[in-house]
């Protein structure tokens, strides 16, 4: 378009910090068999997303473990949540099972397109089952070891049920994971199914847990969610001590072990977690070192590298120039100083440093940032020194020797 002889012209300069809106981190994938679901609504190992709101939806499910972890969800929710569903087929042993589940992980990049939609929280059936091989040896569980790599192609964490049977053969069991975005959790829950008390999978509720933080956030993944009521429970699979006062208690020692816990409240007990229902206690991921331990703290860094993709893409392919990155550095200090303003971080520091963009480097089209971001932590211990207060005794005597003044 050529400019007019005799008129005016208009432009927008693209030197400008760009906005972003993010991306809804409350969004689940659940993998699991449900052998009496509606074959038309659900086939097998084909994605399918639904609102939990959806009652049809939800009947089309039928009555198998699929069902559950969606009542599951709905329990600790007052509107629907955003689920992508697949269904695969119940093996003849629990071994073809966890293959179908594993396949499912091995393919999870291909869910998003299908289904116009990012899951970031993920629930894999089975993880708990103790497997063997064809010689009768125990065997790592093949769905717990996809579960890191299939996380990491989509910025998602886990939620993955242990065996419970004891804390010796749960914590076995997590020696199977290494991952700062898996978050065991080691009891199952007890509800009510046809008016029979039944032993389901814990996870998924706990991933309802996740889905009321966000929502109570307008969406964002920063927040921790222990010390939060599991509702719908009618019981736990089974009796673990817990005592926010002894180390020693066999729900300490999981804790410990990096594995989270549902505890049952006890009225008029101190050391209890509460006075009654039933709660979550957990904050960690099955990583290995300290400082991406807790698994909120992984979530939010995985909410902002999203927004800074979405911010540098909008960049990308342009002529490098001063201002080009100027407005590029712009848009993600703008970005983390409104999440430092409403406490999601504590801080953050964004430099463009010379020495990390040589001449050589930006006549390649190469620029590169340095970002330094720090997540809030959870209050996970209070330490008290409580000790005598020697002047609480001098003002007695203070307050003695003028009532004696006044009385002369």
């Amino acid at each position: 378009m050529s400019a007019p002889t005799f008129g005016m012209t208009f432009t927008r300069p693209e030197t400008e910090p760009v906005p972003v809106l993010g991306a809804d981190f409350s969004k689940a994938l659940l993998i699991e068999t449900s052998e009496d679901a509606s074959a038309e609504t659900y086939p097998v190992d084909t994605p399918v997303r639904i609102s939990t709101s959806d009652t049809d939806a939800v009947a089309a499910l039928g009555t198998g473990l699929l069902a559950d972890a969606v009542k599951g969800i709905n329990d600790q929710l007052t509107t629907g949540a955003d689920v992508v569903v697949v269904r695969v087929t119940e093996g003849g042993t629990v071994a073809e099972t966890v293959a179908s589940i594993v396949a499912v992980l091995a393919d999870v990049a291909a869910i998003p397109p299908a289904v116009g939609a990012t899951p970031r929280l993920i629930w894999a059936g089975r993880t708990a089952a103790q497997l063997l091989d064809g010689e009768e040896n125990p065997i790592d569980n093949p769905a717990l070891a996809a579960l890191p790599a299939a996380c990491e192609k989509l910025l998602a964490i886990a939620v993955a049920d242990l065996d419970d049977t004891s804390a010796v053969v749960t914590l076995a069991q997590r020696e199977e994971i290494n991952s700062q975005r898996i978050m065991p959790v080691g009891i199952a829950a007890k509800v009510i199914d046809d008016d029979v008390a039944v032993t389901r999978p814990m996870a998924p509720r706990i991933l309802g847990l996740f889905m009321r933080e966000d929502f109570g956030r307008g969406g964002l993944p920063f927040d921790p969610i222990a010390n939060r009521v599991v509702n719908g429970l009618v019981g736990l699979s089974r009796d673990m001590a817990f005592s926010l006062l002894d180390g020693s208690t066999e729900g300490q020692q999981l804790l410990e072990g990096n594995v989270s816990i549902v505890t049952r409240g006890e009225r008029g007990v101190d050391a209890a977690v509460a006075d009654g229902g039933f709660v979550f206690v957990g904050t960690d991921g099955a990583g290995t070192g300290e400082l991406w331990r807790q698994i909120h703290q992984v979530r939010g860094a995985d909410y902002l590298t999203v927004k800074i993709m979405q911010i540098t893409r909008n960049f990308l392919g342009r002529r490098i120039s001063g201002d080009l990155v100027e407005a590029w550095l712009n848009s993600l200090k703008f970005m983390l100083r409104d999440h430092k303003a409403a406490t999601d971080i504590l801080g953050y520091d964004v430099q463009f440093l010379a020495d990390q963009n040589s001449p050589e480097q930006i006549r390649l089209g190469r620029l590169k940032v340095d970002l330094a971001v720090e997540p809030a932590p959870a209050f996970r211990l209070a330490e008290h020194d409580v000790r005598r207060y020697r002047p609480a005794v001098e003002g007695l005597v203070a307050d003695i020797v003028a009532r004696l003044s006044s009385a002369a």
